[in-house]
């Protein structure tokens, strides 16, 4: 009697255990992450109608879903101040986009948005939108041993996978000439390094991460149609940072 009565309390227990185990796993089991909205700004120093636009991409710089890009541009700098992030790259990106929307030339400050869409990006509620209304179909992108890993997929043309590497502290940047001169201009997310990695035709493809030239930078991976077209996915490498080379 004894035997029959503890039999199904045992069974009982493992069906309440069995229904407790489920639960743990589906509230374990969390949706995918949103894609990266890539966020890029085109600024100079030296451009007395930057600082807006600045602004506004620093107080977005902390979101999650948000890759936000500060690239300095050199066009500006013969005009009093030379920047001090400045590089020939970032112009040449602007330039890139540029030719491929068919742009009559480059200006700042410039936001382009997931590399299809460009705005001023002085107006925060229009900044807000565009980047509400912004989309990706892209491949998947994992990061391991130094490597990055870009999924399969079907891009329209060929690819660029891109290494951004970015400081995402805040920078206080006191300016001594030209336009802005006598200010102090606040940046974060300076991108510091572009790097091509090489190309991506819809094949699962690994790059090796070349070692950072500078300290205490974040890293990002971009797969772009080539030249100045659409980005198709974005990552940030949220791993333990890798080997560098000091200041």
């Amino acid at each position: 009697m004894n035997t029959f009565i503890q039999l199904p309390a045992k069974l009982l227990l493992g069906v309440f255990a069995l229904i407790a185990f489920n639960e743990i796993g589906y509230a374990q089991d969390h949706p995918a992450p949103a894609p990266l909205v890539v966020v890029e700004l085109f600024q100079s120093q030296g451009c007395s109608s930057c600082p807006p636009a600045e602004a506004n991409l620093n107080a977005i710089a902390g979101q999650a879903n948000i890759l936000a890009l500060s690239f300095a541009v050199t066009y500006w700098d013969n005009l009093g101040w030379k920047d001090t992030f400045a590089s020939e790259a970032f112009t040449d990106r602007q330039y890139d986009y540029s030719h491929y929307q068919k742009q009559n030339g480059v200006y700042t400050p410039q936001v382009v948005v997931n590399g299809q869409q460009d705005l001023v990006g002085t107006d925060r509620a229009q900044l807000n939108q565009v980047i509400a209304q912004a989309h990706t179909q892209g491949p998947s992108l994992s990061w391991e041993n130094g490597q990055l890993r870009v999924g399969s997929g079907k891009p329209a043309a060929r690819a660029d996978v891109w290494l951004v590497r970015y400081d995402p502290r805040t920078i206080n940047v006191a300016i001594r000439a030209g336009e802005n001169g006598g200010r102090t201009l606040p940046h974060r997310n300076v991108v510091r390094e572009l790097v091509n990695l090489g190309t991506w035709d819809g094949s699962p493809k690994t790059f090796n991460i070349p070692a950072a030239k500078l300290t205490d930078l974040s890293t990002a991976a971009l797969v772009q149609i080539k030249a100045g077209g659409a980005i198709l996915g974005a990552s940030k490498d949220t791993g333990v940072p890798m080997s560098t080379v000091p200041r």
